[in-house]
């Protein structure tokens, strides 16, 4: 036979054996993408057969990450990053389809990439609604469980402005319905627990978890630990979660039976729900029974369980509100053995607030963009939703379910006939597809849309029937045209007015009220329900202004009482102040109308002719620079000042994305940050304020203003300010509670002075945090939630006002920072899952 026969024969059979074990291999109900990879393969650890991005998405480029960093799980090799477009999604077509449950697991490793050594943030999306945001330098992943009602899941990447978006993997895995039961929202994954494992591994998952589930292993070393060392088949046991033997095979317990498990941690979730894991794994003696009652938050919760040798049971809690888990499990004593728990499933409970667009709509609009091979950055995932990256060219109406009413495809260069597609789109009041090579006759479909006009100038080869007559397709075009262009000036000039007619409106949410700014003039007033005083009623309600609590650039503040018994603080502007008459109205101004839990309010105010006075609510412990200073008695601990972070950016997070249009502070700083008698922080002193003159305004430019050590190198070189000079003062707010150091402090030999970042950062980045913790704390803190906001405060001091986070972002790491603070058994740090076989970062 000709060698080259048997060659090709040989070749042909190595393929189709080839094609053969991928296909055994291949997991059903299972979606492995490893993005940017430059070929399929299977991971020999998992046996999981991974593919590369072809066929789930059409945009973006794929990078190798940095070879430094890239000894790791052949997933993050590589990153598929997306530098164009605002939104890039993919897209899941999972074999059983709609209205079945998944679990969608994306997996982020930045690796340096890029060579900036700065990780981007940006937002993640599951179809039309919010999943998370990404900000993390080392390997993360996030996981959900969810039930689309459309055959396709599409995964979004949203470009938030904070670096170029990336993604190292996402998997799907099908689940059996009759588990993890969902409501009208997402599970998403706050963390599994094994418990008793000590084998040398951060996590169990496939091929050990039919389903994938990842299992990190977590142990009270306050409990003792039991195992079976046998190997364990629950295959014919009634298992319906499937958790793995290797997971249910070690357990913990209390040392004994009078000891119950117990622990609390906080959770800043809205709503969540725990799933409890037992498997009885000792062998007890002939007619003894391991039984306890769990407790779920005082009690809100109870069920009894009795163990059998080798039967899994499964616990699960009803969905729970509230701050703190406080979980017990008590021994009933019948079997005189101690409680234990075998492994748990913590998940938040996610509302899904967004409605996807009609599905008619959709269809119409992908075909549209399929006939004509459309390539807008923009034109990923859904058409309206979320708004704030609707296509471009597209106007919606946001009703229930949103629907396309206005489509601009001029000069897009399309060509051929006029898609029937257009006319699927029921509600369309406006079409545009001007200048463009359009062909053949106009559909008579289109006239029958009810509310449409459009604009068909510019296609020469376009007529209105067989065969063409041109004179009559002009005149009709043109009146088209007429028409269109006369009502778009009508809504420009409408537009026009309407905004100049609530250019001074602006409305605080979250418990705030509208309020109108009353332009500058002596004559302005206060409108509000704030009460006013005469300087007589103040000299009584601080008896004669006989106690000063402290001193700004603004004049005195006296300690008073109301006639109700309510103490306040009473701000006095003094005749030499050097914050004047307009600062002192403009803080009266805002805070009449501000109503948020961490901002200090105001009672009321005197506006005597002679006499200046700011009625505050009180203020026990004084502001947050005299505890660092050593100035207050009381000693700050390392919770406590956790609490205040979080507390303050709660409050700047309320001016910034609660007021519309945003308010930013100017002068945030320590002193300015005060406490009440539970050491909760309340922002104060808003007189150097503003609020930009419309939403979208990018900063407002005034006169200097702020505090040395505080100020942005941005508002250093140009006088301009944001949102993000802010977020810089917050930032060294932060470094200041860590290290109780002055936000400028004298040099090592005390010759000059020098920002706290000039010290700081050199050491920050040898990775010896302990040098830059305040010696007060006596090492009393916890080395994770102290990296974790040195790294938040890292970020909130970029020099580039751009890659600062929105101070949404940063409260939200700070709620994370304080829960893994806990001093509870169980420490849930995060949404975010350490991605398998990846060392700690530290």
């Amino acid at each position: 036979m000709d060698r080259s026969i048997i060659a090709f024969s040989f070749a042909l059979l190595a393929s189709i054996a080839l094609a053969l074990v991928l296909g055994v291999q291949a997991q059903p109900g299972f979606i492995s993408i490893d993005c940017g990879a430059l070929n399929g393969y299977t991971d020999k650890k998992t046996n999981i057969t991974y593919k590369m991005d072809d066929g789930f998405i059409s945009s973006g480029k794929n990078v190798q990450i940095s070879t430094m960093v890239s000894q790791y799980n052949l997933q993050y090799l590589n990153v598929r990053i997306f530098p164009d477009g605002r939104m890039n999604c993919y897209t899941l077509r999972p074999d059983q389809g709609k209205n079945r449950k998944y679990l969608i697991r994306a997996s982020f490793w930045y690796g340096n990439y890029d060579g900036k050594n700065r990780h981007p943030s940006f937002d993640l999306y599951i179809d039309v609604n919010y999943w998370a945001t990404m900000d993390v330098a080392f390997c993360h992943a996030k996981e959900i469980i969810y039930v689309p009602k459309v055959d396709d899941i599409r995964v979004c990447l949203g470009n938030t402005g904070n670096g170029v978006p990336f993604i190292s993997a996402l998997e799907l895995r099908a689940l059996d319905d009759d588990i993890y039961p969902l409501g009208s929202g997402f599970l998403r994954v706050r963390g599994r627990f094994n418990l008793g494992q000590t084998v040398e591994a951060y996590e169990f998952r496939y091929p050990d978890d039919v389903y994938d589930r990842l299992w990190s292993i977590m142990n009270n070393p306050k409990w003792s630990i039991l195992s079976n060392t046998s190997a364990i088949d629950l295959s014919k046991s009634n298992n319906a979660y499937k958790v793995p033997g290797e997971v249910l095979r070690t357990a913990q317990g209390t040392m004994n039976s009078s000891s119950p498990l117990y622990f609390q941690s906080p959770i800043n979730d809205a709503k969540w729900i725990l799933y409890l894991h037992f498997m009885e794994i000792e062998r007890l003696k002939s007619g003894l029974q391991r039984e306890f009652t769990i407790s779920l938050n005082d009690n809100q919760f109870t069920e009894t369980v009795s163990l059998e040798y080798l039967k899994p049971v499964v616990v699960v809690s009803p969905p729970f509100s509230g701050p703190f888990i406080t979980l017990s499990i008590n021994s009933t004593n019948k079997s005189g053995n101690p409680p234990i728990l075998n492994a748990m499933e913590l998940y938040s409970v996610v509302d899904l607030p967004n409605v996807p667009t009609a599905q008619d709509d959709v269809k119409a609009i992908y075909d549209i963009k399929a006939t004509y091979h459309i390539k807008r950055g923009s034109w990923q995932g859904d058409p309206c939703v979320p708004r704030d990256y609707t296509w471009d060219g597209l106007n919606c109406s946001y009703g229930n379910p949103p629907r396309i009413i206005s489509l601009k495809l001029s000069s897009s260069n399309l060509m051929g006939d006029i898609v029937s597609s257009l006319s699927h789109l029921s509600t369309m009041e406006y079409l545009d597809l001007s200048n463009n090579q359009l062909t053949g006759a106009i559909p008579e479909s289109l006239a029958e849309l009810p509310h449409l006009s459009f604009l068909l100038t510019g296609n020469v080869h376009l007529c209105l029937a067989d065969p063409c007559s041109h004179k009559k397709k002009q005149k009709t075009i043109f009146v088209r045209v007429v028409a269109s262009v006369s009502g778009f000036f009508v809504a420009l000039f409408g537009a026009l007015a309407i905004i100049w007619l609530i250019k001074w409106k602006q409305t605080c949410s979250k418990g705030g009220e509208a309020f109108e700014q009353i332009p500058n003039s002596s004559e302005r007033t206060l409108r509000s329900k704030n009460r006013t005083f005469e300087y007589r009623e103040v000299s009584k309600i601080t008896g004669n202004f006989g106690q000063v609590i402290g001193k700004g650039g603004f004049g005195k503040v006296y300690l008073g009482t109301l006639d109700n018994g309510t103490m306040v603080a009473v701000k006095m502007l003094s005749k030499s102040s050097e914050q004047g008459y307009k600062e002192f109205q403009a803080e009266a101004q805002l805070l009449a109308f501000l109503h948020h839990g961490n901002l200090v309010s105001l009672f009321g105010y005197c506006d005597d002719s002679k006499h200046k006075a700011l009625l505050y609510e009180y203020m026990a412990n004084g502001n947050l620079r005299q505890h660092l200073s050593g100035e207050h008695p009381k000693f700050l601990t390392w919770s406590k000042r956790l609490q205040i972070a979080v507390d303050a950016a709660q409050g700047l997070d309320y001016l910034h994305n609660g007021c519309k249009p945003p308010i930013i502070h100017r002068d945030l700083k320590t002193s300015n940050i005060l406490l009440n008698e539970d050491f909760r922080a309340k922002i104060a002193d808003f007189g150097l304020s503003r609020a930009f003159a419309f939403e979208n305004d990018s900063h407002v430019s005034t006169r200097p203003a702020g505090t040395v050590g505080y100020l942005g190198p941005e508002f250093q070189s140009s006088g301009n300010c944001d949102k993000k000079s802010d977020v810089y003062s917050f930032g060294i707010v932060l470094f200041e509670l860590v290290t109780g150091q002055l936000a400028v402090m004298r040099s090592r030999d005390g010759s000059n002075f020098m920002q706290i970042l000039e010290w700081l950062i050199p050491i920050v980045e040898s990775g010896d945090i302990q040098r830059i913790m305040d010696p007060r704390l006596q090492g009393e803190f916890n080395i994770n939630s102290a990296w974790k906001v040195v790294e938040i405060a890292m970020s909130c001091t970029q020099p580039r006002a751009i890659e600062r986070p929105d101070i949404n972002h940063v409260s939200t790491e700070l709620k994370e920072s304080l829960v893994s603070n806990s001093s509870g058994s169980f420490q849930v740090t995060s949404s975010e899952i350490l991605c398998d076989s990846v060392p700690s970062a530290r």
